[in-house]
Parts: structure tokens; C-alpha cells; sequence
């Protein structure tokens, strides 16, 4: 299943990130994808206060990972500056297959080790301030989370 929602400001797609706290779960992966200044990170953050997490969340640009307590644990990847050894040195899989939500900015770095089960967010600039926010399910997992997404009035035009 895919969804498009629009956002017409960095406040509505936090919000929106909220929603889709509401709807995480442990064991849940989020692959993000978008330009640098998109708004990947203004999604997590969404997320992250949804999630009750008191820390400040920025894009872990240098610390690679950074991990989040809250309702449950969110580990925040930024994979812009590594390269696929890098990445492959990380000891990803405790987080992708771990018991807290792994979000993971410029997933397009690393396709071919995302676990079947995953969530594409693909935020794109539609001006100045609206994204167009593309969700493509990966597995029946979140097909489901999509239908419950897509139950809310407040992003429907």
C-alpha cells in the first residue's frame, strides 16, 4: 500500500511524525529518504515527542547513531556520511531487529540490508514550506499501518 499526504508547513509534518508515533511499535524500522533540509529529522522529532522522549533530537550527523529513551527505545541513524563499509561495521542489526523503533535517515545507503518488513517515508520539497510525503509499505505489517494512517482526518484533503 502507498500513501501521499501533504504538509504545508514544518509544524504539519511534525505533526504528522506524531501520528506516526502513535501508531510505532517495537521492532518497527522507518526508512527515510529526501534532500538534505527536507524535513527528515522535523519527522522524527514529530515522532520522538509522541514517543514521551525528554531529549532534544537532532540528526546524529557525526555520532552515526543516536538512541532515544521514551515509551519505547528509538534508535536514530544518519547515514549521510558513511560509506557501505561503514555502515556494514555498525552492528545495524541489533537495532533493526532490536525491541525499540529504528529510524533511519538517507536509508537509501543501505537497501539491500533493510529488513523485509519496513516502512518507506520519501519526503520532497513541493515549495518553500510543503513537503509531499510519500509512504510505501513494505509487508503486511505496515499495510496495516497505512490503512490506520490514512483513518486520520487531519491529513486528508
Amino acid at each position: 500500500m502507498n500513501l501521499t499526504i501533504i504538509t504545508k508547513s514544518s509544524e504539519e509534518t511534525k505533526n504528522l511524525g506524531k501520528e506516526i508515533g502513535k501508531l510505532a511499535k517495537p521492532g518497527d524500522l522507518l526508512a527515510f529518504y529526501g534532500e538534505l533540509g527536507a524535513g527528515k529529522t522535523c519527522f522524527i522529532q514529530g515522532i520522538s515527542q509522541e514517543l514521551k522522549v525528554k531529549d532534544y533530537v537532532t540528526s546524529p550527523s557525526f555520532t552515526i547513531v543516536n538512541e532515544y529513551q521514551g515509551k519505547i527505545p528509538i534508535y536514530h541513524f544518519d547515514l549521510f556520511r558513511l560509506n557501505a563499509e561503514e555502515i556494514l561495521e555498525l552492528g545495524y542489526e541489533e537495532y533493526f531487529y532490536g525491541k525499540g523503533l529504528a529510524v533511519i535517515e538517507w536509508a537509501e545507503k543501505i537497501e539491500q540490508l533493510l529488513p523485509k518488513e519496513h516502512l518507506k517515508i520519501d519526503i520532497k520539497f513541493k515549495d518553500r514550506y510543503q513537503r509531499t510525503i510519500s509512504f510505501i509499505s513494505q509487508g503486511d505489517r505496515f499495510n496495516n499501518f497505512l490503512e490506520e494512517l490514512n483513518r486520520i482526518e487531519n491529513f486528508r484533503d
